[in-house]
């Protein structure tokens, strides 16, 4: 158990560690899409593609986190 609080504490803050400099890039991105859409460029589909292959990682970790938690419970409650 004591294993597991390590790894997430470490997880926890590598991603407060990684979340700074992810700010930075938004207005550019944002500048450079509409850039390319005025000049009939896609690359808006693959910056909507982006935002959404982010908005699934956390869902993805949450479910899969509760999925080990329940399946070590049943191991330890047998």
């Amino acid at each position: 158990m004591r294993n597991y609080l390590i790894i997430l504490s470490l997880f926890i803050a590598i991603i407060f560690l990684v979340n700074v400099t992810t700010f930075a890039q938004c207005p550019m991105c944002k500048m450079a899409a509409e850039a390319n859409m005025k000049d009939g460029g896609t690359a808006g589909k693959g910056l909507n593609t982006g935002i959404l292959y982010l908005l699934a990682m956390p869902y993805l970790l949450v479910l899969t986190l509760a999925f080990l938690w329940k399946r070590n419970k049943k191991k330890l409650d047998q």
